[in-house]
């Protein structure tokens, strides 16, 4: 949803965040997660990957909902799923930059082009979680 979104309108809403954050704690709790120090260590990852994030809207370079969207998917994430997640979205968000830059070229008197991050950080969600799902036996 996060990436259709993006797509079309350049936003992610608060609220698809807020559904994203709040249902981390309805898997904690089905996980059998300990609040301490599981959940509490997943919270301050989160915390940590908001602040970092935060730094780059500020500086323009990614989206008020694309930030909240990476720090509501952190809750859900063990450190290195997330450290995979982060990856892929980064190498998927290099991509899809490269391709708006190239597409850029043939329009001279577009607009600073938006990058709709949304769609590379749904790829690097999507990563891990089939990741998971296909790697894990069953045995």
């Amino acid at each position: 949803m996060a990436a259709w979104t993006d797509l079309k309108t350049r936003t992610i809403s608060n609220e698809l965040n807020l559904a994203i954050a709040l249902l981390a704690i309805a898997f904690w709790w089905a996980a059998g997660e300990a609040l301490w120090p599981d959940v509490a260590i997943r919270i301050g990852v989160s915390f940590g990957i908001f602040v970092l994030f935060a730094a780059l809207f500020v500086l323009k370079m990614m989206g008020g909902g694309d930030v909240k969207m990476i720090a509501a998917l952190a809750l859900w994430l063990p450190f290195k799923a997330l450290l995979v997640m982060l990856t892929v979205m980064a190498l998927a968000g290099g991509g899809i930059t490269l391709f708006i830059l190239i597409s850029q070229r043939w329009r001279p008197n577009a607009d600073r082009p938006e990058v709709p991050y949304g769609v590379a950080i749904a790829i690097g969600g999507l990563w891990v979680i089939a990741n998971g799902l296909l790697t894990t036996s069953a045995a």
